[in-house]
């Protein structure tokens, strides 16, 4: 595969990829009818109803359920509206040429070729059906974030994480950066919880809050509506 031109797609309108979760799409409906008892409910319907995230069902999100690793791309690629429009390609690209376990025909290879050439960094070994941590999912969506947004390098004080010692040392930076866009915020014992599988309502929310720091960085092609907690 010859790449004539290498750029981030650029993102210049309000049109969405095709986006599922698990391999499912679904016809929008207002909201989703079974997040009563999760906090951030209004961020998850706000994506919705964009179009950013599918359930899995018209009504149902199941927002506890964990996220595996090719939801969690899929999360980012379709919510951050990758695509390959400012690459001019001699052949299509197959993610399986990419990566070992990424089958060419798989609902999510799109995903991870979107991710893959808007300069996310994936592990080529990466197993799509094992969950998805907190620590790699704020790492991959804030490398989203960071190639969109253009974003200069910043010196920041760097928060004080109870559990810090329990992060893989190469996301420290990103996880420190996180907390300070606001995608990410510590619990109330100042612990991040690398470790930890996310959920899809974890998921939806994180996404949400990178969709709004891009918003305040004056990137106004990504709109997301305003929620009042």
């Amino acid at each position: 595969m010859t790449i004539k031109k290498s750029a981030i797609a650029a993102i210049t309108t309000f049109s969405i990829l095709s986006f599922t979760l698990g391999g499912q799409m679904f016809a929008a409906s207002d909201t989703f009818k079974d997040l009563d008892k999760v906090s951030g409910k209004e961020k998850i319907n706000a994506l919705k109803e964009q179009g950013l995230i599918k359930g899995v069902s018209d009504t149902q999100f199941l927002p506890a359920s964990k996220v595996t690793v090719a939801q969690g791309i899929q999360f980012i690629s379709g919510g951050l509206q990758l695509s390959l429009a400012a690459i001019d390609f001699n052949k299509a690209p197959q993610a399986s040429s990419l990566f070992t376990n990424v089958k060419d025909k798989a609902w999510y290879a799109e995903a991870f070729i979107n991710a893959h050439y808007n300069d996310i960094k994936i592990d080529k070994n990466i197993d799509p059906s094992k969950p998805m941590t907190k620590e790699l999912y704020t790492n991959l969506l804030v490398q989203g974030v960071e190639k969109l947004g253009n974003l200069p390098l910043i010196n920041l004080v760097p928060a004080k994480i109870t559990d810090e010692a329990k992060m893989n040392p190469s996301y420290q930076g990103i996880i420190q950066r996180s907390l300070k866009y606001k995608i990410n915020t510590l619990d109330a014992n100042g612990n991040f919880n690398p470790k930890q599988e996310i959920t899809r309502a974890e998921a939806a929310i994180m996404l949400f809050n990178a969709l709004e720091f891009l918003k305040s960085q004056g990137d106004h092609s990504l709109p997301v509506d305003e929620v009042t907690e």
